[in-house]
């Protein structure tokens, strides 16, 4: 990470919460929890993350108890030391939205990752690299670099996509299910 912020470079990982269980009665949609799979694929992800070497400094979730549930277990599994934090900001926001809170972060973590819901992440990333229809599927991180210092200063366009994975490729590479 030292070399990474030598050369200004600020990295932000989208991670869409896993699959939900549909078949569970619910209150409301922000308290749906997840699916089996969902479950198991966040793990895959926190464990990828740690076997990559790009743990975040600092995880951010939505407040949705999917979202809430994705992060936790992908950090259990990865052993990420990094604080963990959930935001209802994160639930039910628009791209515009979210970009506005990153750049209203009180921090400037070399690595940022954030655990939320489509289509919002879709549209974020999107936004981020400019002129790209991105999609992010159930369980997906991406990682987009910024060439900057702080991330007050990021903005549309400004972004590099460096990689999206499905947990389903994830397991495959790591001979998983």
């Amino acid at each position: 990470r030292k070399q990474q912020k030598e050369n200004n470079v600020l990295s932000l990982i989208l991670f869409r919460h896993g699959k939900s269980d549909w078949d569970k009665p619910v209150a409301s949609d922000h308290e749906r929890p997840l699916a089996a799979r969902g479950r198991e694929a966040s793990r895959c992800m926190g464990r990828m993350l740690s076997q990559t070497k790009q743990v975040p400094d600092l995880a951010v979730s939505s407040s949705a108890l999917r979202a809430r549930d994705t992060q936790q277990l992908a950090a259990r599994a990865g052993r990420w030391g990094c604080p963990l934090r959930i935001d209802s900001a994160l639930y039910e926001n628009s791209p515009s939205g979210i970009l506005n809170w990153i750049k209203g972060l009180d921090a400037d973590p070399e690595c940022l990752l954030l655990t939320g819901h489509e289509p919002t992440w879709s549209g974020l990333a999107s936004r981020l690299i400019g002129k790209a229809v991105i999609k992010v599927p159930t369980g997906s991180m991406l990682r987009i670099d910024f060439e900057v210092d702080r991330w007050q200063q990021i903005d549309a366009g400004g972004g590099e996509l460096r990689w999206l994975l499905p947990p389903k490729v994830v397991a495959k590479i790591k001979g998983g299910k």
